[in-house]
């Protein structure tokens, strides 16, 4: 068994806005789970709802584009491009995530070409749905 690409080695983001801590599954260009542990140390849980810390929707989006990202980003096809978050559609945010918890985030490509693609993202806590979004990736040149 091969042994997974982390997150830094497929996209360009780094502490403190990469936003998943690694790949558990990658099937190049059509699909890729991730996870990210929230410890409660991160930097936007003291002012994001204090005494009631809540992870920012809006970050969780941002968590399912980086692992869409890396499952785009490990085809060979887009070596020397760059993944930007092109857009999202129809995100519906389903509970609240908060410290201590271990977010897993599903991106699988429902069409994907040499400019970009479009997928759908699911990030579920212990098997809840914590959030699902279409969304969009751009590859420019690096």
């Amino acid at each position: 068994m091969t042994a997974l690409p982390s997150p830094e080695d497929l996209i360009p983001h780094r502490a403190p806005f990469l936003l998943v801590d690694e790949l558990l599954e990658l099937e190049p260009g059509a699909r890729a789970v991730g996870r990210w542990t929230l410890t409660g140390d991160e930097y936007f849980f003291a002012g994001h709802f204090p005494g009631r810390p809540t992870l920012p929707g809006v970050l969780m989006v941002e968590a399912l584009a980086q692992v869409g990202a890396c499952g785009a980003m490990a085809n060979p096809e887009f070596a020397g491009k760059l993944p930007l978050f092109g857009g999202v559609d129809k995100v519906k945010f389903r509970r609240q995530v908060v410290p201590g918890e271990t977010l897993e985030l599903e991106v699988v490509f429902a069409k994907m070409g040499r400019r970009g693609g479009r997928g759908v993202g699911r990030a579920t806590v212990d098997g809840d749905l914590a959030c699902q979004a279409e969304l969009m990736v751009v590859m420019v040149d690096a």
